[in-house]
């Protein structure tokens, strides 16, 4: 659970976002059960900067295909 919300709160902090936001979009796409949480020891091993980036084009993707 921790990863996951270094994952929002970064992502949130990099868009200048409301982590909540962040959180109501990647559960509406279904990104933290289906990404982030399958995906922990890939992604946890990235920067914080690459992870974000990673992040955001995965969310910004799922979104599109909604």
């Amino acid at each position: 659970m921790a990863f996951i919300a270094t994952c929002i709160e970064a992502t949130a902090r990099l868009t200048e976002s409301n982590y909540q936001e962040i959180f109501q979009r990647m559960n509406h796409v279904g990104m933290i059960e289906n990404y982030i949480i399958p995906s922990y020891e890939a992604l946890h091993c990235e920067s914080r900067e690459v992870l974000v980036e990673r992040l955001l084009e995965c969310l910004k993707n799922w979104e599109k295909q909604l």
